[in-house]
């Protein structure tokens, strides 16, 4: 005697016996999570510290302080941005004189910086030495000790032993030159101070290159100019793009910016506007953003990550 046995019981008896297969996260997913969690106390510490300031900052750029509360404000609009493009004769020749000292010091920075790490790099006698006397002084001088060695007259036309070359200058070709070489001096100054943490991000980001792709190139017969162009230099992009972001916000925020001098006076010296000090703030913010967009969205193009991204 033969029992029928429906359609339906079979999908049902195979769906039984067959094993349940778990459904794995891509690589790409698995790397966006792993990210997610390590900067997940940076995103908690946002939201539970500077997420309601900033939105009052904000705020308070559209209004101007009629007392010392923030509850007594008077609604101005955009009237603080107005200001600070068209009857502010300060603040706009400042941001151009930052935006100009940022696009020759960042460049330089760089490619001080790197150059400084291959040196670093090298297996040499005293290299330990030669990676303290980049980085020392970014621990050792905080950003208002070397302000005030600077507004005290300490700075690269000085040299050891009491030689003043900006005197010397000054005798033997005139106060022009003086006054360039003096500046020429203390932009070096300024460079070699700067360039601390980026030496060693580059020195993490060389230490990460597998040795065996520099046999591999020897072995081909490169030289060591060409391991540098077609195996250092590409490897090491996403080092690159990472202290090039850096550089450019700790370029915009350091001590010397007479930007955030000048909305630090306006807010807190004189008449005390919070107001318009806050709207200051928000374009500054605004110009630092557009120009982290656009070399993001240019310098990305030229990234080169080892391995499969989409996994």
């Amino acid at each position: 005697m033969k029992i029928a046995v429906s359609r339906d019981d079979d999908l049902a008896v195979a769906r039984a016996t067959t094993p349940v297969r778990r459904r794995r996260l891509s690589l790409t997913t698995q790397r966006m999570l792993e990210g997610y969690f390590f900067v997940s106390p940076w995103i908690v510490g946002f939201l539970v510290f500077l997420a309601w300031p900033l939105f009052q900052s904000f705020f308070l750029s559209f209004h101007e302080l009629q007392a010392t509360s923030l509850t007594d404000l008077k609604w101005k609009g955009i009237d603080n941005y107005k200001e600070a493009f068209f009857i502010d004769a300060r603040f706009v020749p400042k941001l151009l004189a930052t935006l100009k000292n940022n696009l020759l010091d960042v460049p330089v920075i760089m490619i001080f910086s790197l150059f400084s790490a291959i040196l670093a790099n090298q297996k040499i006698k005293g290299v330990i030495g030669f990676r303290a006397v980049f980085f020392l002084p970014l621990v050792i001088g905080s950003a208002q000790v070397i302000k005030q060695l600077f507004a005290q007259g300490v700075g690269g036309a000085t040299l050891s032993q009491g030689i003043d070359v900006q005197e010397l200058v000054y005798q033997y070709i005139g106060p022009d030159a003086a006054a360039g070489v003096s500046d020429l001096l203390n932009r070096l100054l300024f460079v070699l101070w700067k360039t601390g943490v980026q030496m060693l991000i580059f020195l993490a980001g060389l230490n990460s290159v597998s040795p065996v792709l520099y046999e591999a190139a020897r072995v081909d017969g490169a030289t060591d100019w060409d391991r540098f162009w077609k195996v250092t230099l590409p490897l090491l992009s996403p080092v690159i793009l990472v202290n090039l972001v850096y550089t450019i916000v700790d370029s915009f925020t350091d001590t010397f910016n007479e930007v955030l001098e000048y909305i630090q006076q306006t807010a807190f010296a004189g008449g005390f506007r919070l107001g318009y000090a806050a709207s200051l703030g928000w374009v500054y913010f605004a110009v630092v953003f557009v120009i982290l967009f656009v070399v993001v969205r240019i310098t990305n193009q030229y990234v080169f990550y080892a391995g499969d991204r989409n996994g």
